[in-house]
């Protein structure tokens, strides 16, 4: 295996992180830019520290997220640098943040059990748009009659929402929390969701 000394490394894992732009695992960047180099996870978890450092003051930051690591910029310039974006943010009606809700705290979780927490049917299209958008997914079946799917979160989910793990959700301690859990998002369609009905 060939050798690299500390200012290559850490160049090389800086520009790898950064022409993925998404969450890149250690694991990763050893099998994939390290594989020819003889880097150990513990050396090579020093330099990405070295590198969170290194952006800490910076307007685009090293942040660890979805179990990786990506290049972000800084929350606090979200406001200035929105119109520079071609598109605006999809904007989400409220019942598909409160189903993305009840998929995210309740997983494994399947459509019935999501209409029994929000008291209404939910819309195919909520589901779809839902995956569609990468966030969640059908991870199984419950062993139940007619076996419903079983829906969680993603990995992109993680990523798009800024958290490492699940454990990094916030807790749920009041009826106003689903509102904050989502606070960066607009609760207007993106697209009129089907008339939801009441369950009898």
């Amino acid at each position: 295996m060939a050798q690299i000394n500390n200012l290559q490394l850490k160049q090389l894992v800086e520009a790898a992180i950064f022409v993925q732009g998404k969450a890149v695992t250690l694991k990763a960047l050893r099998e994939t830019v390290l594989a020819d180099y003889a880097v150990s996870r513990e050396r090579l978890k020093a330099v990405v520290d070295e590198l969170i450092i290194d952006y800490q003051e910076r307007g685009v930051q090293l942040v660890k997220v979805a179990g990786g690591y990506r290049f972000q910029t800084r929350d606090s310039l979200s406001i200035a640098l929105q119109s520079l974006w071609q598109e605006q943010a999809p904007r989400y009606s409220r019942a598909t943040l409160e189903t993305l809700a009840v998929i995210a705290y309740r997983q494994p979780v399947t459509r019935g059990e999501i209409e029994a927490v929000r008291g209404v049917a939910v819309s195919s299209q909520i589901i779809k748009n839902l995956a569609d958008r990468g966030w969640i997914k059908a991870v199984g079946h419950k062993e139940v009659p007619g076996r419903p799917a079983l829906y969680a979160t993603t990995a992109e989910f993680l990523a798009y929402f800024g958290l490492d793990t699940l454990r990094d959700l916030p807790p749920l301690t009041d009826a106003e929390s689903l509102d904050a859990v989502f606070s960066g998002m607009k609760n207007v369609p993106e697209e009129p969701d089907a008339p939801e009905t009441p369950l009898q």
